[in-house]
């Protein structure tokens, strides 16, 4: 599946293991969340649970949520990811109505819907966001300490310790190409200045607003003898394409793609994988390239909302995507999920789903906090001004 919008908020640390890692097989069924035996009579109030035990037991958790009978999502684009798929999947086997509400959002507007809706019930349940924004988000105190069965396999590098957020699906920055619009499609950021890409290239949105748009800008520097302690040079190429008449100030979207208003995108490779497939005999014959001078890799995060109106149907979701079955449709979505490197060890990863992935040359690399923090300051004052 692909992108709909630049929905995204910065975010990184994606592991190599998950990234390299190209082996699995099979198949298995859910595994029980940690702790899921015990008397309902001890089972905590919903939302102070940070545990499925706290409720008691699995079939406890799961009646909760059923009663509750609904979660609130926000910023998932049903083409982003495979995220229609999981929420059809989730509501199918729970019985449990999901309402999707502004699925273009980004992650800066997701936590401004925390804030704003506080003590409503339309306010979000659950939140996808950008590892920036997972981090300042449990800075603020906005999320919800909770710990999902496959706790233990997370990375200790992709969680909080506290289990506030956790990293959930990820992949690299890749140019995506229409080669009936494009006769020769750029492999490389140093490509995409050469003047017969003029009109032609865009990013999924603002950087800083957008992950997708954040990782392409942070790749660019990589690319152009910057770091992660300096995007400055990813800025600076970026300005040289508006400046070329190359960089075109067009949000890439399925709809401007299919249409041929953005035939070159900069954006996660599991996203122009998706376009590929998706626009298969519509005209669009989509290319997909991983830069080799600039390989960036990045995940986004899970949390649930301290004051989430569902708490026990969003501590549900989050078993549902931390299972093999969730983890395995990221996996089919051409993301790349964080357990990937347990369930290729453990045989549960969909080893067809593995083999479809964009391939990949080169090892990532991967910024500090404070290096992330560093070039989210430069991009907020120094994008607008480079790229007027």
């Amino acid at each position: 599946m692909l992108s709909s919008s630049a929905r995204r908020g910065a975010a990184v640390l994606l592991s190599a293991a998950v990234l390299t890692t190209l082996s699995a097989c099979g198949a298995a069924p859910d595994p029980q969340p940690a702790g899921a035996t015990g008397d309902a009579k001890n089972a905590k109030q919903p939302g102070a649970a940070t545990s499925a035990a706290d409720f008691g037991s699995v079939e406890a958790l799961t009646a909760a949520a059923q009663k509750e009978g609904q979660l609130n999502v926000i910023a998932l684009p049903p083409d982003w990811a495979n995220y229609g798929e999981i929420i059809k999947a989730f509501e199918a086997k729970y019985k449990i109505k999901v309402n999707s509400e502004n699925p273009d959002a980004s992650s800066s507007d997701e936590i401004a819907a925390v804030k704003s809706r506080k003590g409503q019930k339309r306010a979000p349940d659950v939140l996808d966001l950008g590892i920036a924004f997972a981090r300042s988000g449990a800075a603020e105190n906005l999320f919800a300490p909770y710990k999902v069965a496959a706790w233990d396999k997370i990375p200790a590098g992709q969680k909080d310790a506290d289990g506030r957020w956790y990293n959930d699906y990820g992949g690299y920055v890749s140019i995506g190409c229409d080669a009936a619009r494009v006769p020769t499609c750029p492999q490389t950021f140093a490509d995409l200045l050469k003047p017969e890409y003029k009109g032609k290239v865009a990013l999924n949105g603002n950087p800083t607003k957008s992950g997708s748009a954040f990782g392409g800008v942070y790749a660019a520097a990589l690319a152009n003898k910057g770091s992660f302690a300096d995007i400055q040079p990813g800025i600076d190429f970026f300005g040289q394409l508006k400046k070329s008449g190359n960089f075109i100030p067009v949000e890439s979207t399925p709809a401007t793609v299919e249409k041929g208003e953005t035939p070159i995108s900069i954006d996660w490779d599991y996203l122009n994988a998706g376009y590929a497939q998706q626009f298969k005999g519509k005209g669009v014959d989509w290319k997909v390239a991983v830069p080799s001078d600039g390989v960036f890799a990045q995940f986004y995060s899970q949390a649930i909302n301290k004051e989430a109106p569902n708490p026990a149907a969003a501590r549900l979701w989050m078993e549902f995507l931390y299972s093999a079955e969730g983890q395995n449709l990221w996996l089919k979505g051409y993301a790349r999920p964080v357990l990937l490197p347990a369930m290729t060890q453990d045989g549960t990863a969909d080893k067809d789903a593995v083999a479809k992935l964009p391939q990949v040359q080169g090892t990532p690399a991967f910024p500090a906090s404070e290096e992330l923090d560093k070039a989210k300051a430069a991009l907020a004052e120094k994008w607008d001004k480079a790229l007027s």
